[in-house]
């Protein structure tokens, strides 16, 4: 029996396509379609279809599951729907050539459950994500779905809080802050109107936890809310979702009129005497309304800006009454620690930072997206046993963990657990959760200046110490990467980046520095280099480096000539190519185009570029070329 052969033999499928921003992207809706024509032309009234939300391997969508088998299809074109049907549900072989290959060993791997990317994570925020259909409630229902809102509301609020206060649960914003201290201190602040809000923002670059939970498993947030809301003693909830996010924001919508359908919020919650309802606003995409109080300051309809604290929401927070602010991740959380208990979740993670942690993971790794991990394993377990390593067989370098004001920790950090404490002691933090992984062509003076470039242009100007002090760090490091920095510019950035990390009004400006000094801090020596070398090992600072063919090397294929786009590189038919220094302008192109096999262009950094060769020793290759 060959491989096709043993995989399932069931009489009942279902056939689920991924619609996750990323797959829809790629015509995943079109893929559902194109199938389900195909199955009502064959008459297959034992096949189910359905859409999910994201599965987190975005780079595989689009993503087709068929169940119960649990076989997995990837990078599924419209093409590919008459073979499956075909093969697979009408005569039961599964078309292999579809199977996720590992990027490693290239095999190719049938179920869900046997890919590393999948079977080395621990899902409890995203449990049901790529499972259910967002957008039908029953969905949720049939998997456990309000069951824990209907378990809190026979319970007392303080045992709410208190169920919550046992399991561990840390804020999962960035801040890490216990969410059960939170919840009392808004339920125990006077004041008759209350609010609950849930920040889904998440306007770091290359992070899309909260956008795939609220798109792929709305009613898990909304249930969290409601219960938090029962919690604290709001009567109104908002959920703040930037606008750049149509489909979570749609979703959120459907979910919101459909848990109202059913009296999961409302008036009279349940016949439980609780009220509370749910309201989206869309924020406007500013970076900055991430912060707390710059958010609450949106949903008033005021500029998005920070405000001194004390007082803090708990106290005085949205229209000046009492709130509870909390990211999407925490607040999924919720109805899972009420159903399971307490010690169940608290088994989960490490003593000081319990369950889990989502990330978004990608830059130079084989298997990016979205993964859910337990606290406590380490950065190695996750950059090559979940994400498969770093591809081209190139070297680790980097990884640059919570968002663009995270730290970048060096390959001896491999090892570290993540939790809360950990990383902010080797100068990093857990952040919303991104996870940017780089590789040896990465150059850190310029990760460090992207990053800030970032913080920079997204601070609200508000304070003296964020609007100055990111300018001017970013205006040194920039100097470094053109080849005119000092020494004396890197000491500078160090005072700079402690005067605005502890006086600088809110998160945005106190995190702005990590960048600069976990990289100042790890590799030290590539702004030494910089600054007294004036060499980019990496090759990426353009100032600091040169294009040069090396004569041996040229093959006259004129490839690179007919390419380039200002006409900087010299050379006919059988004649050594140069490249005229005072035209290029560093774009690459060369080196792109060059074929792998002679590798003739390369990049020359820190030392002068050789002269090049005279006239009459340009032409040794004539003869070559022209046989």
């Amino acid at each position: 029996m060959n491989k096709q052969e043993q995989v399932g033999n069931h009489d009942k499928k279902i056939i689920i396509v991924c619609h996750g921003t990323g797959c829809v992207s790629s015509d995943s809706p079109l893929v559902l379609k194109t199938l389900q024509q195909h199955i009502t032309e064959q008459a297959l009234d034992n096949i189910d279809t359905k859409f999910s939300g994201c599965h987190g391997c975005c780079e595989q969508g689009p993503i087709v599951i068929v169940e119960p088998e649990g076989i997995f299809y990837a990078q599924v074109k419209v093409d590919d729907v008459p073979e499956i049907v075909e093969n697979h549900l009408k005569n039961n072989r599964p078309v292999e050539r579809l199977f996720y290959k590992d990027p490693n060993t290239k095999e190719a791997i049938a179920h869900y459950r046997d890919i590393p990317f999948y079977a080395k994570q621990q899902r409890v925020i995203l449990r049901n994500c790529g499972h259910i259909n967002p957008e039908i409630i029953d969905d949720y229902v049939a998997v456990g779905g309000y069951e824990a809102l209907q378990k809190a509301l026979k319970m007392t609020p303080d045992e709410v809080i208190a169920e919550v206060k046992k399991a561990g649960l840390r804020g999962r914003g960035g801040a890490g802050f216990p969410t059960a201290q939170k919840w009392e201190f808004c339920r125990r602040s006077p004041g008759e109107q209350k609010y609950m809000v849930c920040n889904a923002d998440e306007g770091d670059p290359g992070a899309f936890m909260d956008r795939s939970t609220l798109e792929a498993d709305p009613h898990s947030v909304v249930e969290g809310m409601t219960i938090a809301a029962y919690a604290i003693g709001a009567s109104k909830g908002y959920f703040y979702v930037r606008a750049e996010y149509p489909l979570a924001v749609k979703r959120l919508r459907v979910a919101i009129q459909q848990a109202e359908g059913r009296h999961y919020i409302g008036d009279n919650i349940l016949g439980s005497g609780f009220s509370c309802k749910l309201y989206v606003k869309e924020g406007a995409g500013a970076f900055v309304c991430g912060e707390e109080t710059a958010l609450l300051a949106s949903i008033e309809g005021k500029r998005g800006a920070p405000r001194p604290r004390p007082p803090f929401p708990a106290v005085s927070g949205l229209w000046g009454k009492p709130t509870t602010i909390d990211n999407v991740k925490s607040l999924a959380n919720i109805p899972v620690i009420i159903s399971h208990g307490a010690d169940w979740y608290s088994a989960i993670g490490t003593e000081k930072s319990k369950g889990t942690a989502v990330f978004a993971l990608t830059g130079n790794v084989s298997n990016s997206g979205l993964i859910e991990v337990p606290m406590g394993i380490t950065l190695r377990q996750i950059i090559y046993d979940i994400g498969g390593g770093i591809p081209g067989g190139k070297a680790f370098k980097a990884v640059q963990i919570g968002g663009p004001s995270g730290g970048c920790l060096p390959e001896s950090a491999l090892d570290l657990p993540i939790d809360f404490d950990s990383l902010s002691k080797a100068g990093a933090m857990m952040g919303s959760g991104g996870m940017v992984v780089m590789n040896q062509d990465t150059c850190m003076v310029d990760t460090a200046r992207f990053f800030l470039n970032f913080t920079q242009s997204e601070s609200c100007g508000k304070c003296v110490p964020c609007r100055v002090g990111t300018n001017r760090m970013l205006e040194i490091l920039t100097r470094i990467t053109k080849g005119l920095g000092t020494e004396s510019d890197i000491e500078l950035l160090l005072r700079m980046a402690d005067v605005v990390k502890n006086t600088s009004l809110c998160g945005l400006g106190q995190t702005s520095p990590n960048p600069i000094l976990t990289t100042i801090k790890y590799f030290r020596e590539e702004y030494d280099e910089h600054v007294n070398s004036r060499r980019c090992r990496a090759g990426v600072c353009k100032a600091l480096i040169n294009y040069y063919i090396e004569p041996s090397k040229c093959q006259a294929c004129q490839i690179c000539f007919r390419q380039c786009p200002v006409s900087a590189i010299e050379g006919s038919k059988g004649t050594i190519h140069i490249i005229d220094q005072d035209k290029c302008t560093k774009c690459g192109t060369c080196i792109a185009v060059c074929p792998a096999r002679f590798s003739a262009v390369i990049v020359i950094s820190g030392e002068p570029v050789p002269t090049a060769p005279p006239e009459n020793e340009r032409a040794v290759v004539r003869a070559k070329a022209e046989k």
